[in-house]
């Protein structure tokens, strides 16, 4: 077996048990879906009411929601199916979350983890701020601007499997981002029953000498950019079947946005704003690759992996 990765050496995915070089299409169906794109910035929110505007996109089983508080904003889910994440990306905004009789005060710059049932969020000085949500809110589903994208499952994604419930069970998790970089390890990454969510350091311009292609073979990866702008390169591989070739994406995507990358593409990101390009990148459920490398995420023994 041939032991080349789709990561240079000094790439700490590199080591990861799922980076063998392939096409990752042995045995599949040829079929590919196509990225999903939303510029949140650039468009008319789904939201717009006396507790600020909010932005509505999704994935095969998440949904993304970019959210500009106004002071006191107020954001609350009644009967939450599932375990969601709050995440403050910068320093200046403050919330107050409350779930089933818990309130906790978070600062910026942290992630929170949400638990099932009745809860609200709110900004006393307002804000801008992400929520993640898995697609069994059927609620938010509907105020998507791509839901239509969805109307039919795409390729190569199992249905969502949440991972098991924290040991000590669910309650509000806050975390800060306040994370110092170590060797060997691959951004700062959290997770919970429902998502694995990872933040990365703010950056410069991106050598386009050291870019990183690669693929993943049955799941989706979104990219949200909080700060700068990003160039989202994804092209899909050639099949004996000339009708499921689809032409290269070379995506520019300024902050507020997210794309949704599709499982088989080969896919790289480049950061293009001369400072501050702020990118965090999204899974649901948790990956187990991401999982298995000792000290890559940072809560977990808060929640443990899956025995399936």
């Amino acid at each position: 077996m041939s032991t080349d990765t789709m990561y240079a050496a000094s790439d700490p995915r590199s080591k990861l048990s799922t980076a063998q070089a392939g096409s990752g299409l042995s045995g599949k169906d040829a079929a590919f879906s196509a990225a999903e794109y939303a510029l949140f910035g650039q468009s008319e929110p789904q939201i717009d009411d006396a507790n600020g505007r909010s932005w509505f996109a999704r994935g095969q089983n998440f949904i993304v929601a970019y959210t500009e508080a106004k002071p006191g904003g107020t954001f609350a889910r009644s009967g939450q199916v599932d375990e969601y994440v709050l995440l403050i990306e910068f320093p200046e905004p403050h919330a107050v979350v409350s779930a089933n009789g818990e309130t906790a005060q978070v600062p910026g710059a942290h992630i929170v983890m949400i638990p099932p049932g009745d809860s609200s969020i709110t900004f006393p000085d307002g804000g801008a701020f992400v929520r993640l949500f898995t697609t069994a809110s059927d609620d938010l589903v509907a105020l998507c601007s791509n839901k239509d994208a969805y109307a039919q499952p795409h390729p190569h994604i199992p249905p969502l499997q949440r991972w098991p419930d924290p040991p000590a069970g669910f309650r509000i998790r806050s975390y800060s981002l306040d994370v110092p970089a170590q060797e060997g390890r691959f951004g700062r990454i959290w997770r919970c029953t429902t998502f694995m969510v990872n933040v990365f350091e703010p950056v410069g311009p991106r050598d386009t000498t050291k870019l990183s292609p690669h693929h993943h073979d049955d799941f989706e990866q979104c990219s949200l950019a909080m700060g700068g702008s990003y160039i989202h390169h994804l092209r899909w591989p050639w099949t004996a079947n000339e009708a499921h070739w689809r032409e290269d994406d070379h995506m520019v995507c300024p902050a507020p946005s997210i794309a949704v990358i599709p499982p088989l593409s080969i896919h790289t990101s480049a950061s293009i704003a001369p400072e501050n390009n702020l990118l965090v990148d999204i899974f649901s459920p948790p990956r187990r690759d991401f999982s298995e490398m000792p000290g890559w995420v940072l809560n977990a023994d808060d929640y443990p992996m899956p025995q399936f």
